[in-house]
């Protein structure tokens, strides 16, 4: 989702190893991934029947990291050393789980799962406009332009902004679209400060995650009460929530850019919104107006032209040059 959409790997996997005999075919992997993110959104509204929107949170960073720490530990991987790189990645954790983790659930207390879905699709669009401003090597393009204009009047329409977002919580709206913008800004910043980190996107990963535990177990302690009772679906959900959401996902996506590349692994983006969607009107029986899908279509063109890049052109020979 983060996934988020939201969430992504924080760095570029290492180089892709031979693929191994009997593994599952990447389509059919990129086709679980999708649908593990896109009922992220359903397990959320799920897990804040019975818990605290933090507590929500902190279950599933909490079983996240420990997906990602037994896979370390069948590997044999360590985790991260280094006072900075260990600071670095504590930003990380709040700007990239802590902080959206709890957002989205705050903002399913009063909005449906499958607009907090579509809200997330709309990462990429604060991505390309954060780019703008925070990476320079990142140059602007009519066609990105064009998708950031695109993806934004998409959202309108999703809100239904001609009724005057007329039956929209605005609060729990904003703080879905509040918790996406987490995403860049996290991304712009690990791509500053951990880009050359050393050690494996798993054991980074895991590290943050580990991190983000220890963030929202403070903050959990200090505004939420202790649950007296644990209902099976809710646990159920936050546990699945964290160790197939998190734990699993971030795996699965990491063997996916490693063989087939971060353009299209990238595009399982653009399949949670319709999952998110489907779930939410068919297992929780929302409400589906015609212009959340035809908002969320908006959004998704929108968004996949500003992730587009010209075509690198072949350099011309000098005269003269060998």
């Amino acid at each position: 989702m983060s996934a988020p959409t939201t969430p992504r790997p924080t760095l570029s996997p290492p180089t892709a190893p031979a693929r191994t005999a009997g593994r599952l075919d990447w389509r059919m992997r990129f086709a679980i991934l999708s649908v593990i993110w896109g009922f992220s959104f359903l397990l959320i509204k799920v897990g804040t029947e019975a818990y605290a929107p933090f507590q929500v949170a902190l279950g599933r960073v909490f079983f996240g990291a420990l997906a990602l720490l037994t896979v370390m530990l069948v590997r044999r991987e360590a985790l991260p050393r280094g006072r900075r790189t260990w600071a670095h990645l504590t930003v990380a954790a709040l700007l990239l789980n802590a902080a959206p983790f709890s957002l989205f659930a705050y903002a399913e207390l009063s909005i449906p799962s499958s607009l907090a879905g579509i809200c997330n699709a709309t990462s990429p669009l604060w991505g390309m406009a954060l780019s703008l401003v925070a990476l320079s090597e990142d140059r602007p393009t009519r066609r990105r332009f064009a998708g950031l204009g695109l993806g934004f009047l998409g959202v309108l329409t999703v809100l239904g902004a001609w009724q005057g977002f007329s039956g929209l919580d605005a609060k729990g709206t904003a703080l879905a679209l509040l918790a996406s913008l987490c995403y860049p800004i996290g991304w712009i910043y690990v791509r500053r400060t951990l880009a050359s980190a050393p050690g494996s996107p798993v054991a980074l990963t895991g590290a943050q995650l580990l991190l983000a535990t220890l963030q929202l177990a403070v903050v959990s302690s200090l505004f939420t009460s202790v649950p007296t009772s644990f209902p099976l679906w809710p646990t159920l959900s936050v546990i699945a929530l964290g160790a197939l959401g998190t734990g699993l996902a971030l795996q699965m996506q990491y063997g996916l850019v490693t063989e087939i590349g971060p353009t299209t692994a990238q595009m399982v983006t653009y399949f949670i919104p319709v999952i998110a969607t489907t779930a939410g009107v068919l297992l929780l029986g929302e409400q589906l107006h015609w212009n959340t899908p035809v908002g969320a279509a908006i959004v998704l063109t929108g968004a996949a032209l500003t992730q587009s890049r010209p075509t690198p052109r072949a350099p011309a020979v000098a005269a003269g040059s060998r």
